[in-house]
């Protein structure tokens, strides 16, 4: 096998282990199309500016057009980039595809390939997290007046509108959205053509590939092109978060599916089964949600850890940012598929629901804003009044929309009927009108903008 294209003279063979060690060709198959179009961009660019005759780009530009490069690359190469170049070599000889290189290396070419790939992940992981906002959105709309408790420290706390749960993701997923689309801002800047680290004395025109291959501008500092991979942390700490995110809605979803809160059920078809219980149905798609989200975890932190200890400007340590983005990128895109499904195949226990809701005194904080609006009472003083009541609610076993008018009164003298409204969970959700409260009516303002949003 030849190995001159990169070791010539100088090297002898590379030994066995060593080959597999320090080759990226097993994860570089995904960069084999950016790099064929940043090498046709680069020699078009280069006749254009006098370095390479017309006829010469002409034959590199139809043989690198008529590459097939399948999945496996020779790790002898090492890379993609040195196993395109030997291809192209073998089609059109070594006096043309040799020219190949001019103006560029290695270091400033996979800085490029990977935004390439890059933006079209992060176009489609955008693509995706907007269908799955849509989901939740028409799920919320199915569940407009399903009463629910709302919990702090997993316990009862105030009802709430089910669909003002769910509409709290699809604002999550909106910063995770917005996050991803400013990745994209922010790798909008075209390597090609810094070379190694230094630039290069050829008369390249750098404006002109950037434009080719799709990006805003070239970057400005040669050295800081080569050592950047921020581009590549911003990823991975946008994937961490959104899998953060969908970690937290299965990890509710596995909590309110189990048989003690029984809130909600999920069709079979989402469901798997026990090798010895045969009565069980299993969330395991959500669980492995909530468990594969330390895969984006750990490949933000590895990839932290690659980068905090590198002077400028380019080290072969760098070349571990391809995994970690290839594998955070199918890990996510694969959780929020089947958090997409877990929501569609969900279903409300809207009696279950309506009846915890109006467990654990939900309505206590109703009472003693009352209280302040109707007995010009502090909020403290009112605050205290409540918690008797709880208490006396709680020593008879008994829940505050079950007390009578007398059992109120001993409490506080000076209440007439029109306090038992405030005991109803129904009322205290519409009774929440204040800018992105619970109350039906905001419910359904916000739903009415969030549809024009996906028109």
């Amino acid at each position: 096998m030849n190995t001159d294209i990169l070791r010539g003279r100088r090297l002898g063979n590379l030994n066995a282990e060593s080959v597999k060690y320090t080759a990226s060709t097993v994860f570089d198959t995904i960069l084999v199309n950016p790099v064929i179009e940043i090498n046709k961009a680069h020699m078009v660019m280069l006749v254009s500016q006098g370095i390479v005759k017309k006829s010469q780009g002409a034959k590199c530009l139809e043989g690198l057009g008529n590459l097939k490069i399948g999945d496996e690359l020779d790790p002898i190469l090492e890379d993609v980039h040195m196993n395109v170049e030997s291809q192209l070599t073998k089609i059109v000889g070594t006096n043309i595809g040799g020219q190949l290189n001019l103006g560029k290396s290695r270091n400033d070419q996979v800085s490029t390939a990977i935004r390439m790939a890059l933006r079209t992940y992060l176009l489609k992981i955008i693509t995706n997290l907007i269908e799955f906002r849509l989901i939740i959105l028409e799920k919320a709309e199915d569940h407009l007046e399903t009463i629910m408790p709302g919990y702090t420290h997993l316990k009862n706390a105030q009802p709430v509108s089910f669909a003002h749960y769910l509409l709290a993701y699809v604002e999550i997923f909106k910063r995770d959205k917005k996050r991803f689309f400013n990745n994209i801002v922010n790798l909008d800047e075209c390597p090609l053509g810094v070379a190694a680290l230094a630039g290069t004395s050829y008369n390249i025109d750098r404006n002109f590939t950037s434009r080719k291959l799709g990006f805003k501008k070239p970057t400005l500092n040669s050295i800081d092109t080569v050592s950047d991979r921020d581009f590549v942390l911003d990823f991975l700490s946008s994937a961490a978060i959104c899998a953060t995110h969908i970690s937290r809605l299965a990890e509710d979803l596995i909590i309110w599916n189990s048989d003690i809160f029984n809130l909600i059920n999920f069709n079979d078809r989402i469901l798997t089964g026990s090798s010895i219980m045969p009565q069980k149905k299993n969330p395991d798609p959500a669980e492995l949600i909530r468990g594969r989200a330390g895969k984006n975890f750990g490949n933000l932190q590895a990839m932290l850890t690659t980068m905090k200890g590198l002077p400028l400007s380019y080290y072969k340590d760098m070349q571990e940012d391809k995994n970690l983005v290839f594998d955070s990128y199918d890990v996510l895109k694969e959780s929020i598929l089947i958090a997409n499904e877990l929501i569609k195949n969900l279903n409300s226990n809207k009696q279950r629901m309506l009846y915890l809701a109006n467990k654990g005194y939900t309505t206590a904080t109703d009472f003693a804003d009352y209280l302040v609006q109707k007995k010009n009472l502090s909020f403290r003083e009112a605050y205290k009044i409540s918690g008797k009541i709880v208490d006396y609610a709680e020593k008879n076993n008994k829940k505050l929309d079950e007390l009578s008018m007398n059992e109120i009164k001993k409490v506080k003298k000076d209440l007439n009927k029109d306090v038992m409204k405030v005991f109803s969970v129904k009322n205290s959700v519409n009774l929440k009108t204040s800018h992105g409260g619970t109350s039906i009516k905001n419910i359904k303002t916000v739903l009415s903008k969030l549809k024009k949003e996906f028109k």
